[in-house]
C-alpha cells in the first residue's frame, strides 16, 4: 500500500521528538534487586459478575515466558483492606471541546455519587496541550473534588483536526509524556493505583495491514518508548483504564483498531505505531478498555469493581540475558471457569557490572526534514 512521504515524515517526528529515558539509564545495582522483584495486582473474574475473592496461593500458577515461577509473596485483598489511589484524567487534547464538557459533567456525577463519599482516595488530572495539571491531594470527599473540578480551567486545544498528520504526531507525543508525568508522580507512593484515562483514544498513526517502512533508528526509538513507559507503569504499580467518552457513537475503526496491536513487542523490528495506543497500554497493564456505553459515570464506577477483591502476587525474576528483554506473563487458575487479569508483560535488564563504570547516555538524535527539497 502506498504511504505518502508526509506520513513517513510524521512518524519520523514521533521517533525524534519523543526520546524518553530508558531503563538502561537507571544506574545503580541497588535498584536491580527492586527491578527484578515483580509485583502483580491480579483480578480474578468469572465469565460474568464481580471479582472473585477467597482464593489461596495454591490456586495460582504464575508463568514467565511459559516457565513456572516461585511465588515469593501472596496477599488476598479488598478495597476495605487496601484502598487503591484513583486518578481520573480528563483528556482535552484528543477530544473535542463539546466532548470535554460532557466528560466534566460525568466526572462530577461520579464524584457526587453515594452522597459524595468515595471508596478510595481520589484526585483528578486535566490534560491539555499546554500542560498536565494533576491536583496534588487525594481525598475520599467527592463533593470537595467536585468543587475543585468546577473551579478548574480547561484551555481549548490548540492542535486542531486541520493540523492533519503533523497534529496527530504532536498529540501522541503529548499523550505519552502526560502518562510519563503521572507515572513519575505515583512512583514514590506505596500501594496500588488506578488511572482512569477518559479519551476517545490517541492517534494510531497507522492502520492494521499497512506496510510502512521505517529506518532502524525509528524502530529503536519507538521500541525505547514502549519499554520505558511500560516499565514506569509497572514500577509505579499503575493499572491503566481507557474509558471512551463517545461510547457507542461512531463504532468502527476508532473503537476496534487497537486490537490488532495487542501482541507484545519483543524486538524493535516488530514495532508499529499502533503499539503505542492508549488502549494497548491499558490492556497490557491489566486494565480495561471500556467503550460499550454512553454513561461515562457508570463506566468509571465499573472500573472500580476491580478493587473489590484482588490478589497481590510477587516473584523474583532472573536478570536478563540482554537489554530490554521481553517477558510474557500468564496466570493460570486451578478452578475452572475463572480468568485472571493482570499485567501481561515486562522488560527485564541484565545484572549490572560489578566494577564501577560511567553511565553512557544514549545519543540524542536530530534530523532535518528529508522532504524539504521536494515541497
Amino acid at each position: 500500500m502506498f504511504i505518502s512521504k508526509r506520513v513517513g515524515f510524521c512518524i519520523l517526528l514521533l521517533a525524534v521528538l519523543y526520546n524518553p529515558a530508558t531503563p538502561a539509564q537507571q544506574d545503580n545495582s541497588a535498584s536491580q534487586h527492586h527491578a527484578n522483584n515483580i509485583s502483580l495486582d491480579v483480578v480474578v473474574t468469572p465469565k460474568s459478575g464481580s471479582p472473585v475473592s477467597g482464593l489461596s496461593q495454591r490456586d495460582f500458577t504464575l508463568l514467565d515466558n511459559n516457565v513456572p515461577q516461585t511465588i515469593t509473596s501472596f496477599q488476598a485483598l479488598s478495597s476495605r483492606e487496601a484502598p487503591a489511589e484513583i486518578i481520573v484524567l480528563i483528556d482535552a487534547v484528543n477530544a473535542k471541546p463539546e466532548t470535554v464538557a460532557y466528560e466534566r459533567n460525568q466526572v462530577g456525577k461520579f464524584f457526587k455519587a453515594n452522597g459524595g463519599r468515595l471508596r478510595h482516595p481520589t484526585t483528578f488530572a486535566i490534560f491539555t496541550d499546554a500542560d498536565t495539571h494533576i491536583h496534588p491531594d487525594f481525598t475520599t470527599d467527592g463533593n470537595a473534588l467536585m468543587t475543585l473540578l468546577n473551579d478548574a480551567t480547561v484551555s481549548l486545544r490548540n492542535i486542531l483536526p486541520s493540523a492533519g498528520f503533523e497534529g496527530a504526531t504532536e498529540r501522541i507525543q503529548l499523550s505519552l509524556k502526560a502518562m510519563e508525568t503521572i507515572a513519575a508522580l505515583e512512583a514514590p507512593r506505596p500501594g496500588r493505583k488506578l488511572v482512569l484515562w477518559i479519551s476517545p483514544g490517541w492517534p494510531l498513526l497507522s492502520r492494521p495491514g499497512e506496510m510502512i517502512q521505517f529506518t532502524s533508528l525509528q524502530l529503536q526509538q519507538m521500541f525505547a518508548s514502549i519499554v520505558s513507559l511500560s516499565t514506569q507503569l509497572r514500577q509505579a504499580r499503575i493499572t491503566l483504564y481507557s474509558i471512551d467518552p463517545l461510547g457507542t457513537q461512531d463504532i468502527g475503526f476508532r473503537t476496534t483498531a487497537y486490537a490488532a496491536y495487542l501482541k507484545g513487542v519483543s524486538k524493535p523490528k516488530n514495532v508499529e505505531p499502533g503499539n503505542m495506543a492508549l488502549q494497548v497500554f491499558a490492556v497490557h497493564s491489566g486494565g480495561l478498555v471500556l467503550n460499550s456505553g454512553n454513561d461515562l459515570a457508570e463506566l468509571l464506577q465499573k472500573s472500580l469493581t476491580d478493587t473489590e477483591a484482588y490478589y497481590e502476587i510477587s516473584f523474583q525474576a532472573s536478570p536478563a540475558g540482554q537489554r530490554d528483554e521481553y517477558h510474557h506473563l500468564e496466570i493460570r487458575l486451578t478452578k475452572p471457569g475463572l480468568t485472571a487479569r493482570t499485567r501481561q508483560n515486562y522488560y527485564a535488564q541484565p545484572a549490572p557490572a560489578t566494577s564501577t563504570t560511567s553511565i553512557v547516555r544514549p545519543q540524542k538524535y536530530t534530523m532535518a526534514d528529508p522532504y524539504a527539497s521536494s515541497r
